[in-house]
């Protein structure tokens, strides 16, 4: 399968990362939802790389599975700071440069802490952004490990409950 030369899998064959890549159709606010669906696999699967920053303005990455949000409030006690947030969408694209909807934790144009949610681990094969809008590609969570400068955390809720 054709498939793009990103960052992301310049890294991955870098590192010797075993991946699958899989192109969809990208809809703009579709998220994780529509990725899974188009791929015919579980959400919880899926998981998005998403780009903060603490109270301090400091930009770091959140691996969370696509059915799940990051309890803010969790994720700051685990960071030791007051607060955390989403980044500004042109913010995330400067740090990462990747373009919202398609930014992967590899190949990043700097150099970010990834903070992963601990029971990603537990999955026999996630699918995550490859560095393109409508690209993900699937492998062994473990290898997130092995590739990137990451700490596992514990903040994922499930969408729509109550923190």
């Amino acid at each position: 399968m054709k498939h793009p030369v990103t960052p992301a899998i310049r890294v991955l064959r870098d590192e010797a990362v075993a991946f699958e890549p899989h192109l969809y159709d990208y809809v703009e606010r579709g998220g994780t939802k529509h990725s899974a669906e188009a791929l015919h696999v579980d959400e919880h699967a899926v998981v998005k790389t998403l780009v903060m920053e603490t109270d301090e303005r400091r930009p770091f990455v959140v691996l969370m599975h696509g059915d799940c949000e990051v309890s803010t409030k969790r994720l700051a006690r685990a960071l030791g700071v007051k607060s955390v947030q989403p980044c500004a969408p042109a913010t995330a694209q400067k740090h990462t440069g990747y373009m919202v909807g398609g930014t992967s934790p590899f190949g990043t144009r700097s150099r970010l802490t990834v903070y992963a949610e601990r029971t990603i681990f537990e999955l026999p094969l996630i699918y995550i952004n490859g560095g393109k809008r409508g690209f993900l590609v699937s492998l062994d969570p473990r290898e997130l490990r092995r590739v990137l400068p990451l700490k596992e955390v514990e903040a994922a809720i499930m969408k729509g409950a109550d923190v």
